[in-house]
């Protein structure tokens, strides 16, 4: 995203306008080489990206201030659940247009959340497409040498747990969808467009967390990668994964809502992990004080099956799809 050029072309007058004011970081000079600086320190840097298409990770009419602050903060998400504190960001934008309107929104967005976060931009890229408008952010983060929370390191006896609540994005993806406009409903929509990454909670889980991750295909699908990688299996009974009270109501008036459907369908961005059982009442006790809620769902147990759902019933739950996938 380097306005490196000196005639004056679009991109290069787009990005001093919109984006310019936003790489206050001594380390972007202004945008105006082809690449930043950003300051190593003593620790290890964690590299993350995640790309948002239209039509595929938000509505083509969604409000460019709600895109700006979901394509950072489902890296900032990234981030919170390796432990790292976050550093800076490149930002690489495909345009059908560069309409001001929609720039000047957008660019007043990020900046917000760059600010609110201390992840400031340092570069990127700006292209033309005819394609579906797209947005990839690459975030960087800070851990101390070696400490990392992996997917790796779940044992069997860990606890299970899940900060927030689950299933709210995709309720508000089905809200929008099927049109069931009602206040009550507004968070779940909210959830959609805007998710809460655990950046507070980054430090407790460096501290006391065996593994962690994001969930972002899905609980039940991003939990069987976790166990894969670990080399153990779970058991979690799925009553006890936190539904919000809008998500609970929706369920309660749209029968072809499941919670099944809460459980596998993506977009949360909240944060998956095991601890042990002491350390994760130290775990619990340090989100409650950063005003994050955990909540234990089940335990990790030896094995290399897929992770099993259970009911109240305690009979296995089967599902026609684990998460969200791509291809």
């Amino acid at each position: 995203m380097s306005g490196r050029g000196t005639g004056g072309s679009g991109e290069d007058e787009l990005i001093a306008r919109y984006f310019r004011p936003l790489a206050r970081s001594p380390g972007a000079f202004g945008l105006t080489d082809d690449a930043a600086v950003l300051p190593a320190g003593a620790g290890d840097l964690v590299v993350t990206t995640d790309a948002l298409v239209a039509g595929v990770h938000f509505l083509p009419d969604d409000p460019p201030e709600t895109l700006a602050r979901k394509a950072l903060r489902v890296n900032l998400s990234d981030l919170a659940a390796k432990g790292a504190v976050p550093a800076g960001f490149v930002l690489t934008l495909a345009l059908r247009e560069a309409d001001d309107t929609w720039l000047s929104a957008f660019a007043r967005a990020l900046g917000e959340d760059a600010a609110a976060f201390a992840c400031p931009l340092m570069g990127g890229d700006t292209v033309h497409t005819d394609g579906p408008l797209t947005l990839s952010i690459t975030a960087f983060g800070r851990v101390p040498p070696g400490r990392m929370v992996r997917r790796a390191g779940a044992r069997a006896g860990d606890i299970v747990a899940v900060s927030g609540t689950i299933g709210d994005a995709v309720a508000g993806l089905h809200v929008l969808k099927t049109g069931a406009a009602a206040p009550a409903y507004a968070p779940l929509v909210a959830r959609y467009r805007v998710p809460e990454p655990r950046v507070a909670l980054a430090g407790a889980l460096l501290d006391h967390a065996t593994a962690a991750m994001d969930v972002s295909d899905g609980l039940v699908g991003d939990l069987a990668k976790l166990c894969a990688t670990s080399g153990v299996t779970a058991r979690i009974e799925a009553a006890r994964v936190p539904v919000s009270p809008a998500a609970a109501a929706l369920l309660a008036a749209d029968p072809s809502l499941t919670r099944a459907a809460l459980i596998t369908g993506g977009d949360d961005y909240e944060i998956l992990c095991t601890a042990g059982p002491a350390a994760f009442e130290s775990l619990r006790t340090k989100a409650r004080a950063a005003g994050v809620t955990l909540t234990a769902i089940g335990r990790i147990e030896e094995g290399m099956a897929p992770p099993r759902f259970v009911d109240g019933e305690g009979r296995d739950m089967v599902f026609a799809r684990a998460s969200y996938s791509h291809f």
